[in-house]
């Protein structure tokens, strides 16, 4: 059994780590500068004790004002008994891993909550792992409403009705029309809520100011960036590799003209610009004058506000289906996936108490999920030269990092799913439990075994085969399939033709998935459940994969049957972008100029 690593376990990267960056398979190196010492988070108006291994600033005991789901442990063993807020703001655990609760709440009253709105719903939820001693109620409940106040649907994720038992979670009705933005928009609300705490009674540069810097292939970019528009004492900075994104993610990202958010178009590909975000972070220069920071793709938050749509789901579909499903049912839920994270809210949600019977993954070529669930083995397989090229530049399939193979669903095309360490962490302390030793030993135990299987990871390309019961717990909860482009294609034109529905590549994914296994409980049990797939982005936005595959269907007209009155003149609008060399040093310098002039516009 291999201690625990301090270095990034995953293979973009070799640096020493303490935060995971804005960016979806690559962990950078931070200095912990937004960390807020515990002093701030005493002051008032917001009194809340702060905790750190255990102990609040006050000197109580953690567990006299945090239940265990309230506190947080790293996979890797090292970081534990942390706080909501300092995992937040941490991102990644001093030890390279990823934070999870200390315990997963059981939603003993969930049946209660059937008839509340999606806003009521996630606080029942969210307040659940969050102590009032940190965030009150109220203020809680302000920051969910707020949050999902910029959604277009009342529902904020509708459930609509595809075919017979197949049920499709729209997921895009947020400010940048894909599902990030039901996480990004809870994030940036924290980010400001702290922030506003600990700048309680400061003036001018005294204020705590973070400066989030990230690189982006797409969608996650334009939701970050809207999630934290306009936020005060934050500046953003998007670094996207020239020429590469979708038109419609850029121009989602650059006429934001927020004087707070700043999009970097770098002269090279995804991968020069997270080694330009790596260099800054790691830089000491600019780490003693600004308080870098990020949303990240791994952070707990993200994880927590998606949990909420999965019982959303089930209550909509209970609604919706009076004669054939009832409450205490089963359900099943088909997610297309790729870091793992939307598919991980659903392990939580089904952990907590809610009747899912299967999660199934869907991936695309880029498989290495499928194949873990297939043969126990989790090993990258990257893709270099013809063999790697496919789907299509307009809907940003350059934008990836190397290795991947291209696919209509470029949002998907990953090596190594970055949240899938938490089920592993799950998955080895479930082992470990059945030594018949005590809770510490198995958490220590399950540590361990994550360390050890994410070192040969990055050192030998792969681990496993896992053992036996771990895969088949593994099994219990979840299924998986994959789905090429072109059964990605006859997916979208199938439900065109059968229902009118248009869905986009990475939904099709989670259909083609759920349609799957829908036939295979008809052939093996006669009867199959209700299925949930979750539709991730709108068609619009990925409007290549979508005419492809529909081209040749009689009436169909892309502006008229797809594109939302949202996207129409959006090329048109004010852009604000700047052009940089790929050269970390000279965005150093656009970073360092910006945020001044930023203070500038304020009086600071």
């Amino acid at each position: 059994m291999l201690g625990v690593q301090p270095k990034c376990l995953i293979d973009c990267c070799d640096s020493t780590l303490s935060f995971q960056l804005f960016c979806c398979s690559c962990v950078l190196p931070f200095t912990g500068n937004c960390h807020p010492p515990s002093s701030f988070l005493t002051n008032p108006p917001y009194r809340r004790p702060s905790m750190s291994n255990g102990v609040v600033a006050n000197g109580a005991s953690a567990n006299q004002t945090h239940t265990p789901s309230q506190r947080y442990l790293s996979t890797r063993g090292e970081d534990s008994g942390l706080s909501f807020e300092e995992v937040v703001l941490k991102g990644l655990a001093t030890d390279g891993g990823l934070y999870i609760p200390e315990a997963i709440p059981s939603a003993d009253n969930w049946e209660s909550w059937k008839d509340l709105s999606f806003t009521d719903l996630a606080f029942n939820i969210i307040s659940l792992f969050i102590s009032p001693s940190e965030i009150p109620s109220e203020d809680l409940k302000d920051i969910i409403n707020r949050s999902y106040a910029t959604f277009r649907a009342e529902e904020v994720t509708p459930l609509v009705n595809l075919q017979g038992d197949i049920h499709l979670l729209e997921l895009f009705h947020g400010p940048t029309f894909a599902f990030k933005d039901v996480a990004l928009q809870f994030l940036g609300n924290l980010f400001e809520y702290f922030l506003v705490r600990r700048n309680e009674g400061k003036i001018g540069r005294d204020r705590y100011h973070l400066t989030v810097v990230g690189a982006t292939s797409g969608d996650t970019g334009s939701a970050a960036i809207y999630g934290l528009r306009g936020k005060k004492d934050v500046s953003v900075f998007m670094l996207h590799p020239k020429g590469r994104v979708s038109p419609v993610q850029e121009q989602q990202m650059t006429t934001v003209l927020d004087a707070n958010v700043h999009n970097l178009a770098v002269t090279g590909n995804f991968d020069n610009c997270q080694d330009i975000v790596k260099a800054l972070f790691a830089d000491p220069e600019i780490n003693s004058t600004h308080k870098l920071g990020a949303v990240n793709s791994i952070n707990w938050a993200r994880i927590l506000a998606q949990t909420v749509y999965y019982f959303h789901a089930y209550f909509s579909l209970l609604r919706q289906q009076p004669s054939s499903f009832e409450l205490g049912d089963k359900v099943r839920f088909a997610v297309p996936s790729g870091n793992f994270g939307d598919i991980l809210a659903g392990y939580f949600a089904l952990r907590m108490g809610l009747p899912i019977d299967k999660l199934v993954i869907a991936t695309n070529e880029n498989d290495i999920l499928d194949r873990f669930f297939k043969t126990g083995r989790y090993e990258k397989k990257p893709t270099f030269g013809s063999d790697a090229e496919g789907g299509l530049e307009q809907d940003g399939v350059k934008a990836h990092e190397d290795g991947v193979k291209e696919t209509l669903s470029p949002a998907m095309d990953i090596l190594v799913s970055s949240n899938f360490e938490r089920l592993l962490w799950f998955l080895a302390y479930q082992f470990a439990s059945s030594a018949g030793m005590d809770d510490e030993w198995n958490k220590k135990q399950a540590g361990q075994e994550v360390s050890s299987w994410l070192a040969d990871l990055k050192n030998k390309g792969g681990f496993g085969p896992v053992y036996k019961d771990v895969l088949e717990a593994a099994r219990k909860n979840f299924e998986s399939e994959r789905v090429s482009d072109q059964e990605t294609l006859d997916t979208i034109k199938a439900l065109y033709k059968e229902v009118g529905y248009v869905l986009d590549p990475h939904t099709a994914v989670g259909v083609e998935a759920a349609r799957r296994t829908q036939k295979r409980a008809l052939a093996e049990e006669g009867a199959a459940k209700h299925i949930i797939s979750l539709s991730t982005a709108h068609p619009a936005k990925f409007a290549g994969a979508v005419e492809l595959a529909l081209k040749e269907e009689v009436g169909f007209n892309f502006e008229e049957k797809v594109l939302p009155p949202e996207f129409i003149g959006l090329d048109k609008k004010e852009k604000r972008v700047s052009d940089v060399a790929n050269d970390w040093k000279a965005v150093r310098e656009v970073v360092r100029q910006q945020v001044e002039e930023e203070f500038k516009v304020f009086g600071y």
